[in-house]
């Protein structure tokens, strides 16, 4: 019989031996990268996805290993794969080769995510930002310092002060490619317009995901039309070679939209908290206890804590349209707890049923994921 060292030692070899196998994937799929490159294929291919996670589930069973966990396991490794093709698909056709960007506000999350995703496809870039550059970019201590002669400029601000950077270029009326990243853009319509009415090529672009991204399939890229043509292409081009899901609309369709995407979804989580925070329920007590709606919500809802008030603010307060949503959220809260006082089971189950039918039909409108 093994000792339990033995048995430990066992298991490193097989995790050594696993981690062998991780790598010689990410290597297979570089590969598999570049061949689909070559012939056209697309990077990402559900039906293949499908008959891997299929296969996976059916080889688990033989093997007396969940079904669930081979396919956890499986999807973790397509992502993984994804990833790394997505990535050398960039860099491989170098959009940015011989070619110059600026991001202003470089140093912060978002904007050295897109300094390093513009070096990454061989943009010669530059970052304005007091707190300095990411490795690989340099450093331009202000703007008053540049002719601002690159073919992209990018605004990463914080969103407070994203329109007075925008009428400071407007002024400076620079040749490139201008566009900035906020995920609002009614406080930033005077800067917008003033940048378009003064012949600048001009769009805006809202990233919708975080900068801890790594592979942007089944992400978006909401890209604003501001009636430059040119400059919507050239932004929406930059995200070519990548798998993300690029949408264009008007200013004023996306802030009525991201009122609810992210003020609602905000509000409703900060709500939660809020609710918990006032109960009375001390947080030990209710730590002793689990459910699966409470725990998925309690984690969504912890991640939102944590993100910065001030923007979380700038959300809700700067967005012509956000009131809209807010008042959505109170009017669904007082319908519930009216059903509920009342005892209107009818009431209640209408609530149920409306919601199943619109997420329903949000669903079928969904593309499919691996």
């Amino acid at each position: 019989m093994s000792s339990l060292d033995e048995l430990r030692q066992h298991l490193d070899t097989l995790d050594a031996r696993l981690i062998e196998l991780i790598a010689d994937r990410q290597r297979t799929s570089r590969e598999i990268a570049r061949v689909k490159r070559s012939t056209g294929h697309p990077t990402r291919d559900y039906g293949r996805e499908r008959d891997v996670i299929l296969g996976a589930r059916a080889e688990a069973e033989r093997q007396g290993v969940p079904p669930n966990v081979a396919e956890d396991l499986m999807r973790m490794l397509i992502r993984s794969s994804l990833a790394t093709q997505e990535q050398a698909s960039v860099v491989a056709q170098g959009h940015g080769s011989g070619r110059r960007a600026l991001v202003i506000g470089g140093a912060g999350k978002m904007g050295r995510w897109f300094a390093e995703f513009m070096l990454s496809q061989g943009f010669a870039v530059e970052v304005c930002d007091p707190a300095g550059a990411p490795p690989g970019a340099a450093r331009l201590a202000s703007l008053a310092d540049s002719p601002l002669d690159h073919d992209f400029i990018v605004v990463a601000t914080p969103l407070g002060h994203t329109d007075a950077v925008l009428r400071e270029l407007a002024l400076r009326r620079p040749t490139g490619v201008i566009f900035d990243l906020g995920s609002l853009k009614s406080p930033l319509r005077g800067g917008l317009m003033a940048l378009r009415s003064l012949g600048c090529r001009v769009t805006s672009v809202h990233p919708m995901f975080g900068p801890d991204t790594e592979l942007l399939s089944g992400r978006h890229v909401v890209f604003v039309d501001l009636g430059d043509a040119e400059a919507l292409q050239a932004a929406r081009e930059l995200f070519a070679p990548t798998m993300v899901e690029q949408a264009v609309m008007s200013l004023d369709d996306h802030d009525r939209l991201i009122a609810y995407v992210l003020g609602l979804s905000h509000a409703l989580n900060i709500a939660f908290f809020t609710a918990l925070a006032g109960s009375g329920e001390a947080a030990p007590r209710l730590a002793r206890l689990s459910s699966t709606t409470f725990d998925a919500q309690l984690d969504v809802a912890s991640r939102v804590a944590q993100e910065s008030p001030d923007l979380y603010y700038e959300i809700q307060s700067l967005n012509d349209y956000g009131a809209e949503s807010l008042e959505a959220l109170s009017r669904a809260v007082e319908a519930l707890r009216r059903a509920v006082l009342a005892q209107d089971r009818e009431a209640f189950t209408r609530l149920m049923r409306q919601g199943r039918e619109y997420l329903e039909d949000r669903r079928a409108q969904q593309p499919p994921r691996a």
